[in-house]
């Protein structure tokens, strides 16, 4: 027999969220939230209140929960600094088509105009990064509203939804002429394919490019639409780039025609696409990641490519550059299309001759990739060096996991962004090992993101593409880990199991980095620290430094954070390159038969790209240059800048 007491207005949303499976609301407590928190206190309602102590930790975390059901993400916030605080989290989740169902309870209805504490125009303070934003006018309307939120939330493109709730709403009766359970969620078939004569067109012209490049975005990964898209870059001889900051692994890293992401400045960008007369741009969103742009210099992809569309989402389709041809559809099902009709178009035995060429030079640029990327990593191993190479880290993650065979039983969530390029070519996301799932990265930008999102992917038992988030791995740079260590505390309080990687070079490297094209690009500079060298540290060698851009003054010990945070997180500083593989394997362990979170503080090196040559430099500090990801590109980005993808052991 049930114990839950006569229905009032808050049991709608438990009803919504029975019928989609989402069995966790996200939130940090507030009195006006309470009547939609006690909901959870009753089993027959399934569903779980997970604590966080920062509203943009719930924001990640219901973000995390999203990537692995493939449902909203729910999350109850406090008035106006219950959103405020989340703003970081939700322009992510905007950016990078997350879909999340956003309740915040504000103050009383009769009250709000009066401008009682914490109130405002809350439904306007979100608006901007939802795809629909609404104040509640009377309690009745919430079974419509919440059919219409979990709806919009999961319609193509995904992305977040706000609802405004005045709090006493909850706590009112339905009327005797209301339903006494919501009906349902509709539901908008994502796999739908695009115009037929349209893929006709475009698979026409697709099949006479002289030198095709496609461009996978997070569209390809949000439909597990990879292996249609190799069959396609197969038949015509094409390299995939990946876009900049890619939300998920759209394209495996085996394959030979695999490139990485496209670099994120003007001069390569443009670079890579003047050696194509033909663009495909497949389910690409944030098509202008730059630091730096300058109109004089021209745009991103220059006139003379020919560019064409797939997408499920108008806004992406013309945005910024005119497509000759263009489908409006699901990923998949259109690709699958574009595939049947592509094998069936007749080829002459001078374009088949080009494309086996394409191909096969495709596959000795990957050998040859292999080779450089393992020479660069036994270097790594046996240079001396006063801190460890952050690209050992994905090196011995990898065999590990594979060692393992933990096959689509990993998530691995990166936020370590100077080390991109380490971390998305050398972790296990191929073919065998993984599901584009298994890769969790933002398109948005806005830091702090990652270990929050860990939490929302560890507390999932199973997830979508056939993926078991049995382990989950969160690498992250100093920097962005200081935004929300209190993620730690919730990470002990549910014992959840996730292996915390501080990728620590005592600098916001990331900015570093941006300040050199800066400087490069506009011919100024910002004021100088002269710093005297120090024997232990070859990146000290540089003859000055940007006081504010560092972090070792003093220094951090996220160890001793950590374990401040409850007795359930323990952790390891790690700082010799002989003492890396052991204590990775160490905490894989522990959190895999634990399961509780492990924290590991590994000191990497400091600024490594930015080390000038400089007569002050130690000869035993060699220079080990890290090599390229997209080599079918690589002499012309190197014109460019010989020194964009370096490191110093």
């Amino acid at each position: 027999m049930s114990d839950l007491p006569p229905r009032i207005m808050r049991d709608y949303l438990y009803d919504a969220l029975n019928q989609l499976g989402i069995r966790q609301i996200f939130g940090v407590p507030g009195t006006n939230e309470i009547p939609i928190i006690d909901g959870t206190s009753y089993p027959e309602n399934n569903v779980e209140y997970v604590e966080c102590l920062h509203e943009n930790i719930a924001m990640g975390a219901a973000m995390g929960a999203a990537r692995m059901t493939g449902e909203p993400g729910v999350l109850v916030v406090h008035i106006t600094p219950g959103i405020a605080h989340g703003i970081g989290n939700l322009f992510n989740a905007y950016r990078s088509h997350t879909p999340l169902v956003i309740l915040c309870c504000q103050q009383q209805n009769e009250l709000v105009t009066q401008e009682p504490l914490l109130s405002s125009n809350i439904a306007e303070l979100a608006k901007q990064y939802c795809k629909w934003s609404h104040e509640l006018r009377t309690p009745y309307e919430f079974p419509m509203v919440l059919q219409r939120a979990f709806k919009e939330a999961k319609a193509p493109a995904c992305g977040p939804v706000f609802i405004s709730i005045p709090w006493e709403f909850m706590m009112v009766s339905p009327l005797p002429n209301q339903p006494q359970k919501l009906p349902g969620i509709t539901r908008i078939p994502t796999n739908f394919t695009g115009d037929t004569d349209e893929i006709q067109r475009l698979a026409q012209r697709f099949s006479e490019a002289k030198n095709p490049i496609i461009i996978a975005g997070d569209g390809v990964g949000y439909d597990d639409a990879a292996q249609q898209l190799g069959i396609l870059a197969q038949t015509v001889g094409a390299p995939v780039a990946l876009q900049t900051f890619s939300s998920l692994a759209n394209f495996p890293n085996d394959d030979i025609h695999w490139q990485g992401e496209l670099p994120g400045n003007q001069a390569m960008l443009q670079a890579v696409f003047q050696q194509h007369d033909v663009a495909f741009l497949v389910g690409w969103s944030n098509q202008a990641q730059v630091t730096v742009f300058n109109y004089a210099d021209g745009p991103l992809i220059p006139p003379s490519v020919d560019i064409l569309y797939l997408s499920n989402n108008t806004w992406d389709i013309g945005k910024n550059y005119y497509g000759s041809h263009a489908v409006l559809g699901g990923i998949r099902a259109s690709l699958e299309k574009l595939n049947d009709v592509m094998a069936g178009l007749p080829v002459t035995p001078e374009q088949q001759q080009a494309r086996d060429a394409r191909n096969q030079h495709l596959q000795q640029l990957s050998q040859q990739r292999r080779q450089d990327w393992n020479a660069y990593l036994k270097q790594a191993e046996e240079t001396p060096a006063a801190c460890i190479n952050p690209a050992l880290i994905p090196h011995y993650l990898s065999q590990a996991i594979t060692e393992q065979g933990l096959a689509n039983q990993f998530v691995y969530v990166h936020e370590a962004v100077s080390d991109s390029p380490s971390f998305q070519y050398l972790m296990p996301l191929n073919k065998e090992m993984s599901r584009p799932i298994s890769y969790y990265c933002v398109s948005g930008g806005s830091l702090g993101w990652s270990m929050p999102a860990s939490l929302g992917i560890k507390i999932q038992p199973t997830a979508i593409q056939g993926v078991t988030p049995k382990l989950v791995i969160n690498a992250v740079g100093d920097g962005s880990s200081l935004f929300y260590p209190q993620v730690w505390w919730s990470a002990a309080k549910y014992d959840l199991a996730v292996l915390y990687i501080i990728t620590n070079n005592r600098e916001y490297h990331t900015l570093q980095n941006g300040l050199e094209e800066v400087i490069d690009s506009y011919d100024w500079e910002p004021k100088k620290k002269p710093v005297e060298p120090d024997p232990a540290d070859p990146a000290s060698y540089h003859n000055y430094e940007v006081d504010y851009l560092s972090l070792q003054h003093p220094q951090l010990n996220f160890q001793q954070i950590a374990d401040a945070m409850g007795a359930g997180v323990q952790g390891k500083i790690v700082e010799q390159t002989s003492d890396l593989n052991t204590a990775l394997r160490e905490a894989i362990h522990f959190v895999l038969n634990e399961n509780k979170p492990y924290v590991l503080d590994i000191r990497t090196e400091r600024d490594p790209a930015a080390v000038q040559q400089s007569t002050h430099l130690k000869s035993s500090a060699k220079r080990l240059r890290r090599p390229s990801l997209n080599y079918f590109h690589k002499d012309v980005l190197d014109e460019i800048n010989p020194n964009h993808f370096s490191t110093l052991a």
